[in-house]
């Protein structure tokens, strides 16, 4: 199948290989031409300009968005909208809000043309050698497209979720719980490392990973991470946020639904951007001020 590939970061290079190993034949652009570095030499075809992607397409056009969400998105559909027919298919594989998925199908609709939203899970790696897909928009572009969405994935690692929005919505869910389960894992590990036990913690993720009922790709990428620095002491504990787990709570206090491991390991990633927190200062204030505890100051 021939696939205009627009955005060649960390996911959408490796998913451009991923593609073109599967026999499919790739367009692909990025606005910053380091990014396309190399996808040439590997048989895929690389284009200066955006508006050369469906140029360069036969038949029905196909074209798979891997951009920052937000702007970029709507930047790239404008670019590349006018060139494309009715019947023609965009799918958005970035982590974009359910919400706004919603909004580009409607908007593409009535111009003719399909929009999938198509959560993408599994990482750099998985992009490369296959990754869970949850694909949301009009049955007939879904079933179209379904050969790729099989082809890059893994075995079983493909659902279609329903109608428009539900992809990017299952993926901010997926995105949420993930946020929780390395919040736990990562509190987990901070005992045991202030445990005063001699523990090994590379060693405590292995054989967690075997057998255990806490045993999980999360826990293999920590072991992985310890192996190259036992104590991650080349690392600050900084723990940005791409904003779906935001999204996540923000969805939960909507419909009234109780999520405190997710919200509370969100709140844990903006804490982790500050060095000093104000509140921080008025509690060990207040523990002075009532009980004498010694507080530690400034240098």
């Amino acid at each position: 199948m021939e696939l205009g590939l627009i955005g060649t970061g960390k996911m959408g290079y490796n998913l451009a290989l991923n593609l073109k190993e599967k026999g499919h034949c790739v367009v692909a652009y990025d606005i910053n031409r380091a990014n396309t570095k190399g996808l040439a030499d590997r048989g895929i075809t690389v284009v200066r300009e955006i508006n050369e992607v469906a140029g360069r397409l036969s038949g029905r056009k196909t074209i798979l968005l891997m951009v920052p969400v937000g702007p970029p998105i709507d930047d790239a559909i404008a670019g590349i909208t006018p060139l494309l027919a009715a019947g023609d298919v965009i799918i958005d594989g970035g982590n974009s809000n359910y919400k706004d998925s919603i909004r580009r199908y409607e908007s593409l609709r009535r111009q003719g043309i399909y929009f999938l939203d198509c959560g993408t899970s599994g990482g750099v790696s998985g992009a490369l050698q296959g990754v869970c897909l949850m694909v949301g928009g009009d049955a007939e572009a879904v079933h179209y497209c379904e050969p790729v969405f099989k082809d890059i994935s893994v075995p079983d690692g493909y659902l279609y979720t329903g109608k428009a929005g539900s992809g990017h919505f299952c993926k901010m869910i997926h995105n949420g719980i993930e946020y929780g389960m390395m919040q736990a894992i990562a509190e987990g590990f901070e005992l045991l490392n202030k445990s005063g036990f001699d523990f090994n913690l590379q060693q405590v993720a292995g054989v967690w990973n075997h057998g255990s009922v806490v045993r999980s790709w999360l826990m293999e990428l920590l072991e992985n991470a310890l192996a190259k620095d036992a104590s991650l002491s080349t690392i600050k504990g900084i723990m940005k946020s791409t904003g779906e787990g935001k999204w996540t709570v923000e969805t939960a206090l909507d419909n009234s639904i109780c999520t405190p491991v997710i919200a509370l390991s969100l709140l844990m990633r903006y804490r982790s951007l500050e060095d000093d927190t104000f509140s921080g200062k008025v509690v060990a204030a207040l523990r002075n001020q009532f009980g004498g505890h010694q507080v530690v100051t400034q240098a």
